[in-house]
């Protein structure tokens, strides 16, 4: 037996809507999510999944799971948007049916793990209501802010998670400090980089091309299309830049149109889905990181294009201002274009800033080593 395995004493539960791939070659995850679930997998004893299946990835940029799946209780997802009849029906039989799995898997566990928000995230929060003595964690990947705009169903399993009279033996993970948490809540954060990856910075040329990216999926609420046109306008005044995107989505067809009819195509390029080398060596020489998204929870691109020195221009969601230290350590967007655009040129043109900013960004994202998350999990566990 490993030696670790000795102090191995816990039987983990993950309750989540994020789907387990199942193929003929085996289990996949969507590939961060498999990363982290590396972590958890590594100090429990047995670690089981309440979660759908799929059988094809639909496009998800999937990583095969690189640790043993003890069991797995198959959830039926279910889609809140149609109103009709059927689907109602079909809403109603799926819950009952969730219902009775997510209580059979906290049932068998030591240890209960919530990924939260979304359907299943929901489901868990009710049914752990039912297991106050049980140890419990909840990751909660959305904006936690509890005066924030947002669907009826995560306010609902903000106020679950919150509250300590329904909620016990439970630390909830939440990105950011918020004013009105109780003390279920625990401010966390999430990692892509090791230590050994704390790489000096090359020092980018600011006279020739100013190299702008976009990581993340090509959907309306990462408003992938306000970053091309930030460029494009950029372009306009005359000043040297290009745009990379990286990643898929439903709007591609609709960026592809805009890029063609403004015959943007000579400095503005969707790269697709692409490796995490690819990607790496694009936060290496870009200068920009545009993240213009609706919401976010902590987002990775943000801290990762720091950690390289590429500066995140991003909107004020979530705990963004706190990571960007309200300006300090990269541009807040304010989401009127003309003041962004120009919030843009004074940057561009102000060089020694530039240089604090990038400083400031590296040594604040470098705190959040794989290594410090790992030891985070571990004592969770």
């Amino acid at each position: 037996m490993d030696q670790m395995d000795i102090f191995k004493k816990t039987k983990l539960v993950v309750v989540s809507g994020a789907p387990l791939i199942q193929t003929s070659e085996g289990f996949f995850l969507y590939k961060p999510y498999e990363t982290e679930m590396q972590l958890w997998a590594k100090y429990a004893l047995e670690i089981s999944f309440c979660c759908p299946i799929w059988k094809e990835d639909r496009n998800l940029l999937k990583s095969e799971v690189s640790f043993k799946i003890d069991s797995v209780i198959e959830l039926e997802d279910f889609n809140l948007k149609s109103k009709s009849i059927k689907n109602i029906l079909t809403i109603f039989k799926a819950v009952f049916y969730n219902l009775f799995q997510v209580y059979r898997a906290m049932q068998a566990a030591d240890h209960i793990h919530l990924r939260c928000p979304g359907n299943m995230g929901l489901i868990g929060c009710i049914v752990q209501i039912l297991f106050p003595n049980k140890n419990k964690t909840a990751k909660y990947a959305g904006n936690w802010d509890l005066k924030a705009a947002q669907p009826w169903s995560y306010r609902l399993q903000k106020w679950i998670l919150n509250t300590t009279l329904l909620t016990k033996n439970m630390q909830v993970l939440v990105y950011g400090t918020w004013e009105g948490s109780s003390v279920n809540i625990k401010p966390f954060f999430t990692a892509t980089y090791s230590e050994n990856e704390k790489q000096v910075i090359q020092n980018r040329n600011w006279d020739g091309t100013i190299q702008f990216l976009f990581v993340g999926a090509l959907a309306e609420g990462k408003r992938p299309l306000y970053a091309i046109q930030l460029v494009e306008e950029l372009q306009k005044k005359g000043i040297d830049v290009s745009l990379q995107l990286f990643g898929e989505g439903i709007e591609r067809e609709l960026l592809e149109a805009y890029i063609s009819k403004h015959n943007l195509g000579a400095f503005i390029t969707l790269e697709g889905n692409q490796s995490k080398e690819t990607v790496l060596e694009a936060y290496q020489k870009a200068h920009f990181l545009i993240l213009a998204s609706k919401s976010e929870g902590w987002p990775k691109v943000v801290a990762e294009a720091m950690f390289w020195g590429c500066i995140p221009v991003a909107t004020k969601v979530s705990c963004v201002p706190n990571m960007l230290d309200g300006g300090n350590r990269g541009l807040l967007l304010e989401m009127d274009f003309e003041n962004d655009v120009v919030q843009l040129t004074q940057l561009i043109s102000n060089r020694p800033f530039i240089m604090q900013m990038t400083e400031k960004a590296v040594a604040w994202s470098r705190l959040y080593t794989l290594q410090k998350f790992e030891s985070e999990i571990k004592a969770l566990l």
